[in-house]
């Protein structure tokens, strides 16, 4: 689980899938779910990515 100061608490998850990976994140207050993928050798990359999609996702509402 993360905070973000934007966005307050988050679960992010990831599994790997051979050469890929894939992050999954939560925002609890809202139940709010977006995932990314990416390459397994930049994990925090694709995070930062999922943490993007999901204040976008947010936005959206």
């Amino acid at each position: 689980m993360t905070a973000d100061s934007e966005l307050g608490e988050v679960i992010v998850e990831f599994i790997r899938n051979g050469p890929y990976v894939k992050c999954s994140a939560v925002h609890t207050a809202t139940g709010v779910e977006v995932s990314a993928m990416g390459p397994v050798a930049e994990p925090r990359a694709v995070e930062r990515v999922a943490i993007a999609k999901l204040k976008r996702a947010l936005l959206a509402d």
